[in-house]
């Protein structure tokens, strides 16, 4: 007895069988090894510590002389960048401290030319990514809640790694931040009686004194 089939089906219907074999069998890898990259230190850029064209130490500017961070970064405050100082600001003290040190030759190279120097940037986000320095620094942000101590290091590496993550932690709780604003620049500040940061803006009221109450939506920082 001959039994004839109830369907039939394409020959093309073999390769969307496969097809989708293929799928079930490289996606779930693709998707595992994504996520590794993602997470990975190098992805994230945490302790990025790149080799800058004038050997310049914040440990010795900013630690051990006291400079105020807003001496070079004069933007910080008023800007979404906190600006790169030009060679003028350095030279308005090596023209007397060091002035002919081979290690500052960059520097005196690009205040006679007007050429910058060409610093490596550290600290970047995505370019998707909107960050106001201004808006952070004025509510009582330190810097050293991005930049860890950096008036600790010699060579600056990167210390957080600036991902949506690790911003949206300190949006949805941003009392651990916050600081009284005269002590944004004084980056060994640490809450008086042993409190933690957190403890002290609460004691303070400081959220609520400095109308600090930072979205979570996707169009504060995707502009």
């Amino acid at each position: 007895m001959n039994f004839k089939p109830l369907f039939h089906f394409p020959r093309w219907s073999n390769q969307v069988v496969f097809g989708v074999l293929l799928v079930l069998t490289v996606l779930p890898a693709y998707v595992f090894a994504l996520a590794g990259y993602a997470l990975n230190p190098d992805t994230l850029r945490v302790g990025f510590q790149p080799v800058q064209p004038v050997p310049f130490s914040h440990a010795l500017h900013a630690g051990k002389l006291g400079m105020d961070c807003r001496y070079c970064h004069n933007t910080v405050e008023k800007a979404a960048f906190a600006a790169i100082p030009p060679s003028e600001t350095c030279m308005n003290c090596h023209t007397m401290i060091w002035p002919s040190s081979t290690k500052l030759a960059p520097v005196r190279e690009s205040y006679n030319t007007g050429k910058p120097v060409e610093w490596v940037k550290i600290h970047q986000v995505a370019d998707f990514v909107y960050f106001n320095h201004s808006a952070h620094v004025n509510v009582g942000v330190s810097c050293v809640e991005c930049h860890g101590n950096i008036n600790h290091m010699d060579v600056v590496a990167q210390y957080a790694p600036l991902n949506m993550a690790w911003c949206l932690r300190c949006h949805r709780d941003p009392s651990g931040a916050i600081r009284p604003k005269d002590k944004v620049t004084q980056l060994d500040w640490t809450p008086p009686d042993g409190k933690s940061q957190a403890q002290y803006a609460a004691e303070l009221n400081l959220v609520n004194k400095y109308h600090v109450n930072p979205n979570t939506d996707c169009l504060t920082c995707h502009r």
